[in-house]
């Protein structure tokens, strides 16, 4: 019954292993279904980290080379990013080892939205990130002019 509610009624599944999980029931627990769930959370924390950066180097790369813009507002946006992603590899601190990863990814997608916010070619941007983690989570870290 449990595989068949998983397809029909997620929320109904999920109470339903939480209870057998709780209760010690493994036997009688969907495991397979239970791994796979699990396994996708963790994906969801990789995309929400990179979903997190892809913003905050969308805005340092606006902050760049778009130096008309700045103001007090910007300022605090990213602040309240790097803040973000602070707070979300603080809760899931083993993301750290894929921060390479996640810092090129985010950034091949924030030159596509920076672009499309400043009307800036995509090729004006740096291929690469041009910033360490360090310098882009910095607090006091402004991108100078290009």
């Amino acid at each position: 019954m449990s595989g068949n509610l998983y397809e029909t009624d997620f929320y109904a599944w999920a109470m339903e292993q939480a209870a057998l999980l709780r209760a010690g029931k493994l036997s009688a627990a969907d495991i397979d279904n239970i791994a796979e769930e699990i396994e996708s959370m963790g994906k969801t924390e990789k995309r929400e980290l990179i979903s997190r950066l892809k913003v905050l180097l969308m805005h340092l790369l606006q902050w760049q080379f778009q130096p008309a813009g700045r103001c007090v507002s910007w300022q605090l946006t990213i602040k309240e990013k790097r803040r973000e992603a602070a707070r979300h590899l603080a809760d899931n601190p083993s993301l750290k080892s894929y921060l390479p990863e996640a810092i090129a990814d985010a950034y091949a997608v924030a030159i596509i939205a920076a672009a499309r916010e400043t009307s800036i070619a995509e090729e004006t941007f740096p291929a690469e990130c041009p910033w360490s983690f360090e310098q882009i989570m910095d607090g006091a870290f402004w991108p100078d002019q290009h």
